[in-house]
């Protein structure tokens, strides 16, 4: 069975380490594929604060959009992969969903990758609340949503773990629908595979 907490406590404890040190993963089995999905959170996260510096110059601006794309895809592979990860222990326990067992409307990886978000959001709205320069009306405002931000994460928490229990006692189905992101695919961006052929010709 999965534990929610271990995933979030993951979230948590990774963030302000890879923040003092380079970007590690001791963990290992399904946590070691929580923690690679996170890990492109993090990178993203960083990569879109740059790609909004008024100080980033056209060139910057473009290298930072092609890793930001690379991130974003490598992010979305991991999701599917930590679905997959669930399917298999479902498989090797021979757990099947029962006759009237539902779909969710989102995948245990789509609310993994969710919780990753808000616990990157968590960490640097608390960082502004304790900015040097913040004056007391911008510190209760950010003390406000971050008490929302506690409040939406306790629940996609606790959502997240009754679709496990859901799943793994067979009341719902988990059923992975690729993403085929097309962006990236040089057979499918028109803009990618058209410049080929006209540097070809």
């Amino acid at each position: 069975m999965i534990d929610v907490r271990s995933i979030t406590d993951l979230h948590r404890e990774t963030i302000p380490r890879w923040h003092r040190q380079e970007i590690d993963n001791p963990y290992e089995g399904f946590l070691h594929v929580v923690c690679r999905q996170h890990q492109q959170n993090f990178r993203l996260w960083h990569h879109e604060d740059i790609a909004r510096s008024p100080d980033a110059s056209d060139a910057d601006l473009a290298q930072v959009k092609r890793a930001i794309d690379q991130l974003n895809q490598q992010r979305n592979d991991l999701i599917e992969q930590l679905d997959d990860c669930l399917i298999q222990r479902l498989q090797a326990l021979d757990i099947t969903p029962g006759p009237e067992a539902r779909l969710n409307t989102e995948t245990p990886g789509s609310v993994i990758d969710r919780l990753s978000i808000l616990a990157l959001r968590l960490f640097h709205m608390e960082e502004q609340a304790f900015r040097a320069d913040a004056e007391e009306e911008f510190v209760a405002k950010v003390k406000g949503r971050i008490e929302i931000l506690q409040e939406q994460h306790r629940d996609l928490s606790r959502s997240l773990q009754e679709l496990i229990d859901d799943v793994f006692a067979g009341r719902k189905r988990l059923k992975l629908y690729r993403q085929f992101k097309m962006y990236n695919d040089p057979t499918l961006n028109p803009y990618i595979y058209n410049s080929s052929r006209r540097s070809a010709a």
